[in-house]
């Protein structure tokens, strides 16, 4: 059993295969955390010493560290649940009602069940084990059962204690074409906040956490937890007066109102959440292996080539033909159509929300370039952004008010756009029938659903900021149920929807409009601490690059590109024979790499160089793949030594160099390492290796 229940002193223990984490009841009916941290053995062993106050300003209430703490009585610190009830109270006193231990698919999962001691309000606080994978989740459901509605007016699911004070936390920041740009900041005294007041995510933070005692990538402890939900949220890191580290993370409350009506309930969305002693890549292993296993789809994803650099608006069938059969010389697998093959849209003037096929462009339907495709062996992907509307679309101009807005204000335009309020059953309704009839009309393999705008003047009603996102989940489940064999990629203006909310509903992400080979291995790094590998679409483009204006030789484009899902998004019609025979080379390449890429086992290395080497290895079962990136040579023309990891020491394996077959054990590998040295700037190599039979 994966949940342990002290009776006689009211304490659980949740235990993972090498992880604990425990609370319990204390005399004054709070739930209160115990530990958090390396397996225990007995729940029995845990006592909840008495709690005194420090003094009449320190009261007991600040300094127990609650599991769930809520707004009420002397209650200063952050907390987890605000309401207001009917009457106008604005504070809560729970109780405990006991608990029950329910297990779903093998899974247990252990529900705490509190209630005002007034009002007929319950809050059930849920864990739920991962063992093999050392994972816990983490939710809350509120239920209303009184006779009024009941106001929330903040709910973060979960609140973490660490025992340390000086902690390390880490996350990401950005924006646009910059996304993913991981920081590590010192916690001290005050609080650091992280959210998303936008509504369709942001490149700007991720809601996620990571806090850590100076670990490295296979030493030191780590804290991390992941929040399932896109759009708004918002997270709280505090060292506190007394000795500890708390976290907290879920709906931002920012203009955000929900009303919890008789008789319902709401599911506040998960953290999924773990420890790791052996430093960050364990953390990253078990996350990559939970997400594998429990949230994408078993099969590799394919190589795409994707229209929209080469061609931009001007989209027409002959050239859009040319392109699918150029990139089928080349051996993509998926030719997407982007931006530009419907309505009036010319340029990002005119165009979202009507949703038909532009017969000047088409002429002969859409059919005639989805068979061509077809017969070159691809499969076939379109480009939309469902959420949007133009202001001159015909969407608009016949439902003006299906958009979010203010009767008495000018409504925003951002890119030239209106966010359509799919809260509205009419709009919901209108998105699911038009990809509904999309997909069901053309022979469509695969979605490309983007985000170029954030959401304003979302009107009266304040939970849209939630709703918004949840319907969004809702259409594109009911799609995928009709449509089972659909894959679904998920963009924003780039990487503005990266998240474990999304993640399973959606199949790829977009990491990022920066295309750049050199930036994206910062990009791909920050994002393969917490997300797999296998959902992070990677593109081959032109050069020099239209955001950061460099020339990178192709190979290193190419070997960038395939440390994720590989994409090529170059106007392919101007390549070279030379340019063409790598692209084939490449490209087979990857696909027989790929079950190590999208499956396997990932390793950032270290790299002892005064040079800049990017080391990264890939295993999965006997085989691996490594990559090594040296952006400009530098210090002396410095090599570097690749230590790598994961194998098994008394194995011979065979590594296939440049200079050709080396054999090597295990033990040579991981701890002596293998010599590298690369010249010139942008250099690179992928070395692929497997046990010797």
């Amino acid at each position: 059993m994966s949940i342990a229940v002290s009776e006689k002193s009211n304490v659980f223990l949740l235990s993972t295969k090498s992880t604990s984490y425990a609370f319990g009841m204390d005399d004054r009916g709070l739930v209160r955390h115990l530990y958090w941290g390396k397996k225990l053995l007995s729940a029995d062993e845990l006592e909840l010493p008495s709690l005194t106050e420090v003094s009449t300003n320190d009261p007991v209430f600040e300094i127990t560290p609650e599991e769930f703490p809520v707004h009420g009585g002397l209650r200063y610190k952050e907390h987890c649940l605000k309401a207001t009830f009917a009457d106008g109270t604005r504070e809560l006193v729970y109780q405990y009602c006991g608990y029950d231990v329910e297990e779903t698919e093998g899974r247990e999962e252990l529900v705490l069940h509190l209630k005002d001691e007034h009002y007929a309000f319950f809050m059930d606080l849920h864990y739920r084990l991962y063992p093999q994978y050392d994972l816990m989740e983490r939710s809350v459901v509120l239920s209303n059962q009184t006779e009024d509605p009941i106001q929330i007016e903040k709910l973060h699911s979960a609140q973490f204690h660490i025992p340390y004070e000086n902690l390390n936390f880490s996350n990401v920041h950005g924006h646009w074409g910059a996304e993913q740009q991981r920081f590590v900041q010192k916690v001290s005294y005050g609080k650091i906040v992280i959210e998303n007041r936008r509504g369709i995510s942001t490149h700007n933070h991720n809601p996620y956490f990571v806090l850590d005692r100076d670990a490295t990538e296979t030493a030191g402890e780590v804290y991390f937890g992941a929040l399932r939900l896109s759009g708004n949220f918002s997270g709280v890191v505090e060292q506190t007066q007394y000795g500890e580290t708390l976290v907290q993370m879920g709906l931002n409350d920012h203009d955000c109102l929900l009303e919890l009506k008789p008789g319902e309930t709401f599911a506040a969305p998960a953290i999924l959440c773990g420890y790791s002693d052996s430093g960050f890549e364990t953390m990253s292993h078990n996350l990559h292996r939970f997400a594998l296993d429990h949230i994408l789809r078993k099969d590799c994803r394919p190589v795409l080539y994707n229209s929209w650099e080469a061609t931009e608006f001007h989209v027409n069938s002959r050239d859009q033909i040319n392109l699918a059969r150029k990139a089928a010389e080349l051996g993509a697998e998926l030719f997407v159509l982007d931006d530009g093959w419907f309505g009036e849209r010319h340029s990002i003037q005119n165009g979202l929300g009507d949703w038909y096929v532009n017969e000047g462009k088409f002429p002969n339907g859409l059919e005639e370039l989805i068979d061509v495709v077809k017969e070159l062996g691809m499969k076939f992907g379109i480009w939309v952004e469902p959420e949007m509307v133009n202001p001159k679309a015909q969407l608009y101009q016949q439902h003006p008010d299906w958009i979010y807005h203010y009767e008495t204000r000018v409504s925003d335009t951002s890119r030239v756009q209106y966010v359509l309020n799919v809260t509205k059953p009419e709009v919901r309704d209108f998105i699911y029938n038009m990809l509904d009839d999309l997909l069901t009309r053309y022979d469509i393999d695969y979605i490309k659903w983007d985000a170029n705008r954030p959401i304003s003047q979302t009107g009266p009603q304040r939970d849209v900021w939630y709703k918004h996102i949840q319907t969004i989940y809702e259409v594109v489940t009911e799609l995928k149920k009709k449509h089972p064999d659909v894959l679904f990629e998920a963009c924003a203006s780039g990487g503005g929807r990266i998240d474990y909310g999304i993640l399973g509903i959606f199949d790829d992400f977009w990491t990022s409009d920066n295309t750049d080979a050199y930036d994206r291995l910062y990009i791909q790094d920050a994002y393969s601490r917490i997300y797999p590998i296998k959902a992070m679409r990677a593109w081959v483009t032109d050069c020099p690059n239209f955001l950061s204006g460099r020339v990178i030789p192709l190979t290193f484009r190419y070997h960038s590109a395939m440390m994720g899902s590989l994409g090529v998004g170059c106007n392919i019609l101007k390549f070279t024979p030379e340019e063409v025979e790598l692209s084939q080379r490449m490209i087979r390449q990857y696909k027989e790499i790929r079950p190590i890429i999208q499956e396997g086992v990932f390793y950032r290395l270290d790299n002892p160089s005064a040079n800049q080497y990017f080391l990264y290895e890939y295993l999965k079962g006997g085989q691996g793949v490594l990559f090594a990136f040296l952006p400009q040579s530098k210090v002396g023309h410095r090599g570097t030594t690749i230590r790598l990891r994961g194998l098994e020491e008394e194995t011979i394996y065979v590594l296939h160099t440049a200079e050709g077959d080396l054999e090597k054990s295990g033990a040579y590998l991981m701890h002596h390492g293998l010599p590298l040295k690369l010249g010139g700037d942008y250099a690179s190599t992928v070395i692929r290796f497997e046990k010797k039979q």
